[in-house]
């Protein structure tokens, strides 16, 4: 569904953000796409959806170059930025300027999402909150039923119940034949909700895996001392010990295997990077045959 090839791309002309960037998503999945501030995430969205150029290499997105922008591109594509704008108007007439560019948006649907958000649906735009307007953008990109949906940081300004809201809503209307991707730096956000991984750092893809593959290779679990172990990637203290992320061994014995940790994930990405590219380079999800 999403092709980048060789990207390259910078801001200014001595700094490349990219450089031969390689990246393949496929439908049927949720991705997560995590990231220190300043890795480069929201460029790549923008690249993906057609907001930005880049400097050079191809990118296609169901088929279509983004940067053309074409109707039958932005009917299927929607992109949900970190920094939202919504007109001093009512619910009511938002919809009537902006769902006729989506042919299978959905009112129904839309208005449920609003319940489910505690919005009402007369209310004027400009009347809301920040979090408030972000769940109603939210519903709205929901209920379009795009076959892909991207969204930056879609939780800020979301308090704890409306993040259980945001994923539960998405889990709910989850398609085989769509895809989303979701950028964050609120990794506990995503937690029940993607199935595969990308980690970007260094403007470099460092992790692109399905969590069942990750659960196969790490182990996240808890051990009373670390010392000497050479298997550890990440350790943090906690109550009973250490807090760990290691490699997964079948010589590992009475360990409580539990699923994966993305925050801890995270940082075990990003302080051993050469250690995961070592444990994942055998053919992974960025790997995928070439269409």
């Amino acid at each position: 569904m999403i092709k980048l090839q060789e990207i390259t791309f910078g801001y200014t002309r001595h700094r490349r953000l990219f450089d031969g960037l390689n990246l393949q998503l496929e439908a049927g999945r949720i991705y997560g796409l995590l990231g220190k501030n300043g890795a480069g995430k929201s460029s790549l969205l923008r690249i993906m959806t057609g907001l930005l150029y880049p400097n050079g290499g191809k990118t296609e997105v169901l088929g279509h170059i983004p940067l053309k922008r074409q109707p039958s591109f932005l009917q299927e594509v929607l992109f949900i930025p970190e920094e939202i704008y919504l007109p001093p108007i009512s619910i009511t007439k938002y919809l009537k300027t902006q769902s006729p560019f989506y042919p299978k948006f959905n009112e129904q649907q839309f208005r449920y999402y609003l319940t489910e958000f505690d919005i009402t649906y007369e209310s004027k735009l400009d009347g809301l909150s920040f979090g408030q307007r972000k769940k109603v953008l939210i519903a709205f990109a929901l209920a379009c039923n795009t076959r892909v949906l991207i969204m930056d940081e879609p939780t800020n300004g979301l308090d704890i119940p409306s993040k259980s809201q945001f994923r539960k809503l998405v889990s709910s209307v989850f398609e085989e034949d769509r895809l989303m991707l979701i950028s964050t730096h609120q990794v506990r956000d995503l937690d029940n909700l993607i199935d595969a991984v990308i980690v970007l750092d260094d403007s470099e893809i460092l992790l692109h895996q399905s969590l069942e593959d990750i659960s196969k290779r790490l182990r996240f679990t808890t051990l009373s001392s670390v010392e000497n172990d050479h298997r550890v990637l990440y350790a943090e203290p906690s109550l009973q010990g250490y807090t760990v992320v290691m490699e997964d061994s079948a010589q590992l014995e009475n360990l409580t295997e539990s699923k994966v940790d993305l925050e801890r994930l995270f940082h075990a990405a990003i302080q051993q990077p050469e250690r995961i590219r070592a444990l994942f380079s055998t053919p992974s999800l960025s790997k995928a045959p070439t269409l």
